[in-house]
């Protein structure tokens, strides 16, 4: 019988997924690691060899702790879950001129309800990640709040996180730093695993060419979009491009014309095919539009009141002030002028290190 309880725990294979598996267990706590099968690289039409959560040298990386630490370990697939919502919704962002963060999508709807869902089967109390993060409780309300580490702090991207989610999630990683993990994994006999390189890409695009993977997920899409056209901001036609689904806001790269001077992508009207360009002043807004919110904290995004606000991951972020809450919407008006408000991103609220809550930025204004 465990001392704790019994914690189903997401392994990757990586060295933070692994260190909360062992943390846990020297805690008392009876273990059982679970891999999530979510995508198979040959589907994306990429060229580089596989690596990440997915591939088989993971998958076998976080069987062999199991072997070592003599707890149960099980692989699931979710690879008709993920596509049919993660990779459609990725798809659909795009062609719709947004730009998704299909991380977090997946964070939240796929694998901590498939996680649930496994636990329950399992008898497990309590799931288990590696992200850096904490988890707090009060009056009754459960949170997301940051780290230890501020560098490697991933509050930004649990912020779609339901009550019961995090009413059964621990996160062992949220009073170490990035060094001490590795550590950790290096005391415990893990050398090899110490210095493995972390990736920072889209799992289904792990060559990090999404333009490949959207012409290979949409049929005929070069032919659809041919022939778009690159306006300045009075509207007036300046070039023009491949298609707006390969450009995203605040682009100022790889944009196929050279105009003399830098130029960044301020606006993507999917309906005419148009990429709007400007000077990188014309990225700024004052305010946005958010929906699909989520809120943590409290049951009602609090009105009126300056909370700081991301809205990207990494944004060393900015004051702003809630001016309307409507069921799923959210009317923000920042502080200080904000550049580069990219629909398709989350936008997550904080007050002090706690996580209000989120939700997905609709158009800046």
């Amino acid at each position: 019988m465990s001392k704790h309880g019994k914690v189903l725990v997401a392994m990757s294979g990586g060295i933070d997924s692994t260190v909360t598996a062992m943390l846990l267990q020297d805690q008392g706590y009876e273990i059982v690691g679970i891999t999530m099968k979510t995508w198979d690289y040959a589907n994306s039409g990429g060229h580089k060899k596989e690596t990440g959560c997915c591939s088989l040298d993971s998958i076998n990386d976080a069987r062999q702790v199991a072997v070592d630490r003599d707890f149960h370990h099980f692989i699931i697939d979710i690879r008709n879950e993920f596509g049919d919502y993660v990779i459609d919704d990725f798809v659909n962002e795009y062609m719709n001129g947004r730009t998704p963060n299909p991380c977090i999508l997946c964070n939240t709807h796929i694998k901590w309800e498939a996680l649930l869902k496994r636990a329950d089967a399992m008898d497990c109390e309590y799931i288990a990640t590696g992200h850096y993060a904490r988890i707090n409780e009060d009056n009754g309300r459960y949170y997301v709040s940051r780290a230890e580490d501020l560098n490697k702090d991933q509050s930004y991207v649990l912020w779609g996180l339901s009550q019961e989610c995090m009413s059964r999630t621990l996160f062992p990683l949220a009073d170490l730093t990035k060094p001490e993990v590795r550590q950790v994994a290096e005391d415990m006999g893990y050398t090899d695993l110490s210095k493995k390189a972390e990736s920072y890409e889209i799992c289904f695009v792990p060559d990090n060419n999404y333009h490949n993977f959207l012409k290979n997920r949409v049929d005929g899409l070069e032919e659809k979009v041919a022939g778009g056209q690159f306006v300045d901001v009075k509207g007036e036609v300046i070039g023009s491009h491949k298609g707006y689904p390969f450009f995203t806001i605040g682009q100022r790269r790889g944009l196929g014309m050279a105009f003399g001077e830098p130029k960044y992508v301020t606006d993507i009207l999917p309906e005419s095919n148009t990429v709007v360009l400007g000077d990188q002043d014309d990225l700024i807004k004052n305010g946005m539009k958010v929906h699909r919110i989520n809120s943590m904290k409290y049951k009602k995004f609090p009105v009126n009141s300056e909370l700081f606000t991301m809205i990207r991951y990494n944004d060393k972020g900015s004051l702003a002030v809630i001016n309307e809450c409507q069921d799923d919407s959210l009317d923000v008006e920042f502080l200080s002028n904000v550049r580069g408000i990219a629909p398709g991103q989350s936008a997550v609220f904080y007050e002090g290190d706690d996580v209000i809550g989120g939700g997905v930025i609709y158009k800046g204004v």
